[in-house]
């Protein structure tokens, strides 16, 4: 049997050529990859501009209101004006430590404060004020000390429940050495870990020196706290004392493991 005419080779090779792709260069390839490359790059770019213009210059992110919390000296008046909060400014701009440093310079008072994004339009102050553990009388005035030794307000009329100090230093030798700033921060440290029931009785603190710290409280009675060391100690045995003997006038804690009470 006759094989295939040289025509019918041509028709063969002709379909064969038209079935198979084109052939793509080395140089088609990288043009192809180059313009995907191109394209991607140039989407997350309008991407990242639309984002930032959201985040900035859209009118839908922008600082509206101011929300505070924690106040009870204060007021939120007064906070507010302290903060300055940008009314109007991208919420993303605002400078959160910034707030929070004008608030404490502004307000001693102010013992933390965190200022967080509320989105979309807010910003939250929540503020923790300091609490006054003693007070020291200035004239008319009094300044309110807080467990931390810091002086950071003078008000007209004394708070209740926060006994006043009294610094009478005798010419002792603590005195020299330790200094009436150290005998303040003695008391104070006297005052912040007296028990809850003592502390709310407790009208005055009165040192003399490093180790003689005396409360006096309500109904006329008194306590020999001495130094301020072993403190919780202290404090445990003066509350069972006064379970124990409650009608008694002078309670002396000075030395923990030998307390003494007497009628005054």
């Amino acid at each position: 049997m006759a094989g295939p005419t040289t025509a019918q080779r041509g028709a063969g090779q002709q379909a064969d050529a038209s079935a198979r792709p084109p052939h793509i260069g080395p140089w088609g390839r990288r043009i192809g990859r180059r313009t995907l490359l191109i394209l991607i790059a140039v989407g997350v770019a309008l991407l990242a501009a639309g984002g930032i213009w959201v985040l900035y210059g859209s009118s839908w992110l922008r600082a509206e209101q101011v929300r505070i919390t924690g106040v009870e000296v204060l007021t939120e008046t007064e906070v507010d004006e302290a903060a300055a909060v940008p009314i109007g400014a991208p919420m993303m701009s605002i400078d959160t430590d910034a707030i929070a440093d004008r608030l404490r310079q502004k307000l001693p008072r102010i013992d933390s404060v965190d200022v967080v994004r509320s989105w979309p339009h807010g910003i939250g102050l929540r503020v923790t004020e300091r609490k006054p553990v003693l007070l020291v009388e200035k004239g008319a005035k009094f300044i309110e000390v807080d467990v931390d030794g810091v002086r950071f307000a003078t008000v007209d009329k004394a708070p209740a429940g926060v006994p006043l100090l009294e610094l009478t230093p005798d010419q002792s030798a603590s005195l020299r050495r330790f200094g009436s700033d150290r005998l303040v921060r003695e008391a104070v440290r006297v005052a912040g870990e007296l028990p809850g029931s003592v502390a709310e009785d407790a009208r005055v603190v009165r040192v003399t020196s490093f180790d003689s710290v005396l409360l006096e409280l309500t109904r006329g009675r008194t306590v020999n706290w001495g130094s301020s060391e072993r403190g919780p100690v202290k404090a445990k045995v003066l509350t069972a004392l006064m379970k124990a003997v409650p009608k008694a006038g002078h309670f002396d804690v000075s030395a923990p493991i030998a307390p003494a009470v007497s009628d005054s």
